[in-house]
C-alpha cells in the first residue's frame, strides 16, 4: 500500500476512535438526554449509528487535516520575515516637495 494512502487511513482510524470515545462520553454523561433517546425509543439505534458516523467523518477529517498541516519543513526558524515592498495606501495624501537649491 502506498505511504500516503496508509497515512490517510491511519489518521482516519484515529479520528474514528476519537469519535467513538466522544459519543460514548456523551451517552455516559447523558448530555441532552441522549442515553434515554437511545435506550427508550425505537429510533434510538439509528440515532446512535448516525451520531457515530457523522462524528467519525468530522473527527477523521480534522485529524487528517491536522496531520497533513504538521508535515511542513522545520527550516522556517530564521525569523527574518517577509521581503515584500510595502503597499501604497489608497487614502494617502500626496505632497509635492520642492528641492532645496542650497548646496555647499
Amino acid at each position: 500500500m502506498p505511504k500516503h494512502i496508509a497515512f490517510i487511513l491511519r489518521h482516519a482510524l484515529i479520528g474514528f476512535a476519537l469519535a467513538v470515545v466522544f459519543v460514548g462520553l456523551l451517552l455516559v454523561f447523558d448530555v441532552a438526554g441522549l442515553w434515554h433517546l437511545v435506550t427508550h425509543t425505537a429510533e434510538g439505534p439509528i440515532a446512535l449509528v448516525m451520531l457515530v458516523v457523522f462524528f467519525a467523518i468530522t473527527f477523521g477529517a480534522v485529524q487528517i487535516g491536522y496531520q497533513i498541516m504538521m508535515l511542513g519543513d522545520d527550516d522556517d526558524d530564521d525569523d527574518q520575515g517577509g521581503h515584500r515592498a510595502p503597499e501604497f495606501q489608497r487614502d494617502a495624501i500626496l505632497v509635492r516637495v520642492r528641492e532645496s537649491r542650497q548646496r555647499r
